[in-house]
């Protein structure tokens, strides 16, 4: 008996269409608020059940619909306060590069057929390529939603400090193929009579399934944690309404942070709290420029005054050129004030939200893009910034989704991970989900970690992804708490990006020899009647 014969056929439709449908909403659930992380390789297996054996163009259609179902309500935050219609867009936008999966997943199936030991790998290749192109296309990517991301409090998320998000992708994958191949191995065994029955194939596969998450058990983690102490405070100043009109309230969220901090700068006067090395306020904290605006700049520095200790403030700064802004971080010192040496700005701007690519073009879809009247400019340096206490790897809101622009600070120097947020715009959901993100870094780069929000979630993750003083949502809030500082590098620092680079060539190659066997049949399928033919002319 081949493999083609034993291997079950495609899914009926109507089977595979809710299956499909099906394996968005299990992933979704995998992402926080929720947080059922095995959801997500059941997710992956689902998908792949639903595409095997089809023709590349119903892969496809399975794989949009898997992509609506997920990315629809993961993504709805982005409609709080803009509208439907940009949330729409990258809603199904997100949703094609999960259909290129599904027509991936149909186009290997010959080869998964032939090979099938080989399916789970197969399966965890295309996921990390899939996701390779997603993170770059278009205009820089939108790497939100990755498979990593739902394994924050997962063993899998150990495989970070070994191959980075790419690597946890691939087990999670990995873990959905075993328990689908050993579904089908079932399939087959059942069929089969009594006598012949092999259940051998249906243990291994299955036992895989559940020996992929154990085995992060074992990677260790949070090993280079042990270095000098810092004491560093996180400022949440809250602002006055939640929604993109928090920018006409600009010089009241900077008061809100500054006299969040001189009230701990009280605490600490009265022993109540321990003097903080470092203070960190969230992005956007100062939307007036506090180096052109004489009396921001006063207030900040009233701050770092009353607590005696630098602050990195999000700020908004005007330029360099005429209409152009600047997201940044800026270390404000006591006494001295600004510390123009110790300057970082994001080096990811969002495409649509801090600037407008194709203006001209963007406009005819909707006249809402001249909301962002001046196009954020990109920095050039990663956010590598000497305090003093330590030295800090600074990254912007979305910039922690991005696997270079986090492991670029590390391999710069970074002892302490620090993540600046504006969560004004969206909702606790979104903060949750960002959350999960900082809890990979840490553990990606064995270092200390904090997120600082202007409404929250913040707080402190440890090198081994534990999280440490979380705040509430839309509330003032200041937690201070000692860290140790790491230094040294993980061996996903070390590698960077070659276990993606790696595993994205495999799939490649999968897809070609897809193409290969694929020809074969074919090429034997037409010859099978002429030889049909050749035969009945002999007799």
């Amino acid at each position: 008996m081949t493999a083609t014969q034993t291997t079950p056929g495609p899914l009926p439709h109507l089977v595979a269409v809710p299956a499909a449908a099906a394996a968005g909403l299990a992933m979704l659930l995998a992402f926080p608020p929720y947080g059922v992380w095995p959801l997500a390789p059941v997710g992956v297996a689902l998908l792949a059940a639903a595409a095997h054996r089809r023709g590349p163009r119903a892969g496809a259609g399975l794989g949009f619909l898997t992509g609506v179902a997920l990315f629809a309500p993961m993504l709805s935050w982005t409609n709080l306060h803009t509208g439907y219609l940009p949330w729409v867009l990258l809603s199904l936008l997100q949703a094609g590069y999960l259909a290129l999966l599904g027509a991936a997943t149909a186009w290997v199936s010959p080869l998964a057929d032939r090979v099938r030991w080989a399916w789970p790998a197969l399966t965890g290749v295309l996921w990390v390529a899939q996701e390779a192109l997603r993170d770059r296309t278009p205009f820089g990517g939108f790497p939100w939603g990755r498979l990593a991301f739902s394994q924050d409090e997962s063993p899998l998320l150990r495989f970070a400090a070994v191959g980075g998000a790419p690597l946890v992708t691939f087990a999670a994958a990995l873990t959905g193929g075993c328990g689908v191949a050993a579904v089908w191995w079932w399939h087959e065994t059942r069929r089969r009579p009594a006598v012949d029955r092999r259940w051998v194939p249906v243990a291994v596969v299955a036992a895989a399934a559940l020996a992929v998450p154990a085995g992060g058990l074992l990677v260790p983690v949070g090993a280079g944690g042990g270095g000098d102490p810092v004491t560093v405070a996180i400022v949440q100043g809250n602002v006055p309404r939640l929604g993109l009109d928090f920018n006409a309230q600009r010089r009241a969220v900077l008061n809100n942070h500054v006299d969040a901090t001189v009230d701990l700068a009280a605490e600490v006067a009265d022993g109540v709290r321990p003097r903080p090395d470092l203070v960190v306020w969230p992005e956007n904290s100062s939307d007036i420029d506090p180096l052109r605006d004489a009396t921001a700049g006063a207030r900040i520095q009233s701050a770092a005054d009353a607590i005696g200790a630098p602050i990195l403030v999000g700020a908004v700064l005007r330029g360099p050129d005429q209409g152009q802004v600047r997201n940044a971080g800026l270390l404000w010192r006591p006494g001295s004030g600004p510390d123009l040496r110790q300057l970082y700005t994001k080096r990811r701007p969002v495409p649509f939200a801090e600037y407008v690519p194709l203006r001209e073009v963007a406009r005819l879809v909707s006249s809402q893009v001249d909301r962002v009247r001046a196009d954020f400019v990109p920095g050039a340096a990663p956010g590598v910034l000497r305090t003093g206490p330590a030295v800090l790897g600074d990254v912007i809101c979305f910039e922690v989704a991005y696997d270079e622009v986090v492991r670029d600070t590390v391999v710069g120097g970074a002892q302490l991970l620090v993540v600046q947020t504006n969560n004004a715009t969206f909702d606790v959901a979104e903060a949750r989900q960002q959350l999960a993100m900082v809890r990979l870094r840490a553990v990606e780069h064995g270092r200390p970690a904090l997120m600082a929000s202007t409404v929250g979630v913040s707080g402190f993750v440890s090198p081994d992804g534990r999280v440490s003083d979380a705040t509430g949502f839309n509330t003032r809030a200041v937690v201070v708490r000692q860290l140790r500082l790491a230094d040294g590098r993980s061996l996903a620092t070390r590698v960077g990006l070659w276990p993606e680079v790696a595993l994205t060539g495999l799939a490649v190659a999968a897809l070609a020899a897809a193409a290969v066997r694929r020809r074969r049949e074919h090429t034997a399928g037409a010859g099978e009647p002429r030889r049909v033919l050749e035969r009945a002319g002999n007799r």
